[in-house]
């Protein structure tokens, strides 16, 4: 048998599985939801760290994670508005509002 005719266990041929596999599209999800659930969770752990009377540097830990995730949800805006234009690019069926 020729080689690009051998069978292996599985049943294919190794031209096969030597063919090029489909591109698969990478997910590109809207990214603000998440820095804003970011932001809404270290404002809840703060609020209850706050009532609770927890230690404080529980409530600082909440703190500095609210005030880091404002930077990061201005970039995931940014990130979105090109996302918004790398689609309506590459997908013509997609349109920009």
């Amino acid at each position: 048998m020729t080689p690009s005719t051998h069978d292996d266990r599985r049943g294919r041929t190794l031209s096969d599985v030597t063919q090029p596999k489909p591109r698969v599209e990478p997910l590109d999800p809207p990214m603000v939801p998440f820095a804003i659930a970011g932001l809404a969770a270290f404002a809840i752990a703060g609020v209850i760290v706050w009532l609770a009377n927890g230690p404080d540097s529980w409530l600082q830990t909440c703190v500095a994670g609210f005030l880091v995730g404002i930077p990061g949800l201005i970039t995931m805006i940014v990130h979105d508005r090109n996302r918004r234009r790398r689609r309506s690019i590459t997908h013509a069926a997609f349109k920009e509002n």
